[in-house]
């Protein structure tokens, strides 16, 4: 196998109008459509489908739901299937095949999809997205370097991982999940999260995950 075989780039391109959902799909016959929402749904999410994207070959296009409503309203028009973020579609032809929504985005989920419909490579596709670990790396050197107290940096970093949206690798979800979990488990108040120290010497896992962050 050649080194650009084992380096397949990925399709994944922002839709931001309906226009270019219509050009995405005309042009790819086989083809997703991936509704990034607004929380670390769509981080999870997305990190599940990129690691069946590496081994198949499914060209993607995704849309940031706030940002190109436009564009999601227009899937739910041309589909009639109701909008929920995050969201996986896959088309044919321009006619949708199957969905699978925000919680339910799972391996399980998609490997019979993937096994029955989608193309296996040839080599291994690098995913890449514009999106980046910067900011939590920036907290995590501020609470290291003593401008926050253990409570302080956990509030802030359990708000931040609560909020991202982003695209991101399987990897990186696991990564940034290690330190306090699922922030999804403190919907009665971040109270419920206990002592920044109850998992262990929080400084040393911080450092541990700023490590493998850079």
């Amino acid at each position: 196998m050649t080194q650009a075989a084992q380096n397949e780039a990925q399709v994944l391109v922002p839709l931001t109008t309906p226009e270019e959902v219509d050009q995405f799909l005309s042009e790819y016959p086989l083809a997703a459509v991936f509704k990034a929402g607004t929380c670390h749904k769509t981080m999870q999410g997305f990190g599940v489908l990129e690691t069946f994207l590496q081994r198949h070959d499914l060209p993607v296009g995704f849309i940031r739901v706030v940002d190109w409503r436009p564009a999601s309203n227009h899937v739910a028009q041309l589909t009639g299937i109701q909008h929920h973020s995050p969201q996986l579609i896959l088309f044919r032809d321009g006619e949708p095949q199957f969905e699978v929504n925000n919680w339910d985005i799972t391996p399980q989920a998609l490997a019979p999809v993937f096994e029955a419909q989608v193309p296996v490579r040839e080599g291994v596709a690098n995913v890449a997205t514009d999106d980046n670990v910067e900011p939590y790396r920036r907290l995590m050197r501020a609470y290291l370097d003593g401008q926050l107290s253990d409570w302080a940096f956990q509030d802030q970093y359990v708000n931040m991982f609560r909020d991202d949206a982003s695209l991101r690798s399987q990897r990186e979800f696991e990564l940034l999940s290690r330190l306090f979990g699922d922030p999804d488990a403190y919907h009665g108040g971040l109270h419920q999260l206990g002592a920044p120290q109850g998992r262990g010497d929080l400084k040393a896992r911080v450092q541990d995950l700023l490590t493998e962050l850079n």
